[in-house]
């Protein structure tokens, strides 16, 4: 059974493990350690099966939105629904805390990815050219916005 918690100091190590199967330029144990222990707005939950950490996602929480900073799924337990379940945590924990929408970028080149977000409202809204540094690749930066960004939107 796949249970989905808050990511804690000790599910460091499962988190890395991941991180490192599924990213060029991997984050760092000292990276991930401050978003869980020091950063404010860091909201960050693991995908746990009998202890094992199988995927995490983490977003960022700054003023009224939410910028997704990571989501992976070990590889060995993908197309399991896993990337699912942690995307619908990030918009629940997004509208708990009533932010006017989510932001993410996303490798131009990743189009499972795409097609996931895509799935959950997420649209593209523009580009940043030679984002990451390891290839000079572009990422589409996607948007999904709640219902209350239209109260918030005509109040201005």
């Amino acid at each position: 059974m796949i249970k989905i918690l808050p990511m804690t100091q000790e599910h460091i190590d499962g988190v890395l493990e991941v991180e490192e199967l599924s990213f060029h330029i991997p984050w760092t144990r000292e990276d991930f350690e401050r978003e869980v222990n020091t950063n404010a707005m860091a909201i960050y939950r693991v995908a746990v099966i009998d202890d094992k950490v199988v995927g995490y996602a983490g977003m960022w929480h700054v003023i009224t939105e939410g910028h997704i900073t990571n989501v992976a799924v070990h590889p060995d337990y993908r197309r399991q629904g896993i990337g699912d379940m942690l995307i619908e945590e990030m918009i629940k924990c997004a509208e708990e805390k009533e932010m006017i929408g989510i932001t993410l970028e996303v490798r131009i080149g990743n189009m499972p990815a795409q097609k996931l977000y895509t799935k959950y409202g997420f649209k593209p809204e523009g580009f940043r050219k030679n984002y990451y540094s390891d290839t000079k690749e572009d990422a589409v930066i996607m948007w999904k916005y709640f219902p209350i960004y239209e109260d918030y939107e005509s109040a201005l």
